[in-house]
């Protein structure tokens, strides 16, 4: 064998891996981008979770705003309750689906009001930008958009238990 051949057969078989990496990469263009070494080994550890695996009943909070998600019969029924105080305040009621990392929301008490919620395993983060007929679930300014939460249980019991500002009963398993 003489030494430019020996490259010839190397250069080629590093084209060909590379070409068959390009090829299987793009087989599945709607795959969701690979985990960093470093989530892997976090999730693996426990240290976070795993949002492709994690069910999103329970009660989630930051300071006096509230999200509530408890199991139903076609997937999820979902409470918001938001309060800034000074009769500024938002709740609703509907259902909610979930696909990955996106909870698809209908808040029925305001119809109209369907919106994409994410879902990180711990956190729900509701969009800046929310239909117009979300407002309905809002009194004066007050706005769903931009709520991000935080989980606080993992019980439906507790989740179910969830009353707005009013005494109402947002995730009620009975509706």
């Amino acid at each position: 064998m003489t030494f430019p051949s020996r490259f010839f057969r190397l250069g080629s078989a590093l084209l060909l891996a590379g070409l068959l990496t390009a090829c299987s990469s793009q087989s599945n263009p709607d795959a969701r981008p690979p985990q960093s070494s470093l989530e892997a080994a976090a999730i693996e550890a426990g240290v976070i979770s795993d949002p492709a695996n994690t069910d999103p009943t329970g009660l989630y909070s930051r300071d006096r705003d509230k999200i509530c998600v408890v199991p139903s019969a076609t997937a999820f029924r979902i409470g918001v309750y938001v309060d800034y105080g000074n009769d500024y305040f938002c709740s609703g009621s509907g259902e909610a689906t979930r696909s990955g990392e996106t909870l698809r929301v209908d808040l029925t008490s305001a119809p109209g009001c369907s919106f994409e919620a994410k879902f990180d395993g711990d956190r729900i983060a509701v969009p800046g930008a929310l239909p117009d007929a979300c407002q309905k679930a809002c009194s004066r300014r007050a706005s769903l958009a931009g709520l991000n939460v935080e989980r606080l249980s993992d019980s439906p019991s507790e989740a179910a238990a969830l009353r707005d500002g009013r005494g109402r009963m947002l995730c009620d398993v009975g509706k």
